[in-house]
């Protein structure tokens, strides 16, 4: 097994319709507005965007997301990713009820190198953390969302 690879699920039931979901996820430059754990976000070309994220654990994770597709028919985001962070990430929305159910999949081997040495012992820490992180992205994004 290799303790650097991580593959994650979460899935966000949200009360908007999907396309005001897609609207607000393909906007990464606005995540820090609301996802408190996306500390930065910097545009470096069209489809090209510098990241910083830090969760409860005092290190930061910087990576750029290159988008891979954008179909807002299909109410699919994707993106690979670079950095501290290998892999890709997947936006996923269909409709749920009067609202969207929003999943979201990422697969990503770790880089940094911190991270990597602490990879057995730190596995289920690095789990955690990156749950909670969903949950606060998840309620940001719900509270955005009922603002708009």
């Amino acid at each position: 097994m290799d303790w650097t690879h991580y593959r994650f699920c979460a899935r966000w039931t949200l009360s908007a319709p999907p396309t005001a979901v897609y609207d607000a996820l393909e906007r990464v430059e606005d995540y820090p507005r609301w996802w408190p754990q996306v500390r930065e976000v910097r545009r470096t070309g069209a489809d090209t965007a510098a990241l910083r994220i830090r969760s409860l654990l005092p290190y930061d994770l910087c990576f750029t997301a290159r988008e891979t597709r954008r179909d807002p028919a299909a109410g699919v985001l994707e993106a690979a990713m670079t950095g501290d962070l290998d892999g890709w990430a997947r936006w996923t929305l269909t409709p749920h009820g009067a609202g969207t159910l929003a999943r979201y999949d990422q697969v990503v081997d770790v880089n940094k190198p911190l991270l990597r040495r602490l990879a057995v012992p730190g596995r289920p820490v690095f789990r955690l953390n990156h749950r909670l992180m969903m949950r606060a992205g998840r309620r940001g994004l719900a509270t955005r969302l009922r603002a708009v």
